[in-house]
């Protein structure tokens, strides 16, 4: 038996995205946190665990604000699939970076996998990728921005810690 119907899945889904591109719009990365219980937990590979909704938001907004998030204006959803017994959404996300310059796509994929828990809130969810890839798509980025003198002085500053 489902807690949810595949109907609200979807339209929270649908909410969580649209508060995303909101979101990464204004840059106020602090309202993320909003669409997560009191109670939620974060897993992301590279930075660990969060508890918490307090927690979710002092990191999402470290971290979003700190390049190279935020040379990532847009985050597009490739597919979804609604897992209605486990109350789940399992998506594909595109964490696109702002053109460098060459008019080429940078960025990369991750799966995330959120919990949801109703009333429009999720109580976790899970970014599963590879850091070595978003390493090199980084890299490739800051390479295209020096070529086109668009490099910020943050962008440099990664790329003297982490090279390429």
């Amino acid at each position: 038996m489902t807690q949810f119907s595949r109907a609200e899945l979807e339209t929270a889904f649908q909410d969580y995205q649209d508060e995303v591109d909101r979101i990464a719009g204004s840059g106020d990365w602090a309202r993320f946190a909003d669409l997560f219980t009191e109670d939620a937990t974060y897993r992301e590979h590279a930075y660990g665990d969060f508890t918490g909704r307090e927690e979710i938001r002092r990191w999402i907004t470290r971290t979003m604000s700190a390049f190279p998030g935020s040379a990532m204006p847009h985050f597009p959803i490739a597919w979804y699939v609604v897992d209605e017994e486990r109350s789940r959404i399992v998506c594909e996300v595109y964490n696109e970076m702002h053109d460098p310059g060459d008019g080429q796509p940078h960025g990369a994929s991750n799966l995330t996998i959120l919990t949801y828990a109703g009333d429009g809130l999720w109580s976790g969810e899970e970014d599963v990728y590879n850091p070595a890839t978003f390493l090199r798509a980084t890299q490739q980025w800051c390479r295209a921005a020096r070529e086109h003198d668009r490099m910020t002085p943050a962008a440099e500053a990664w790329m003297a810690a982490f090279g390429g």
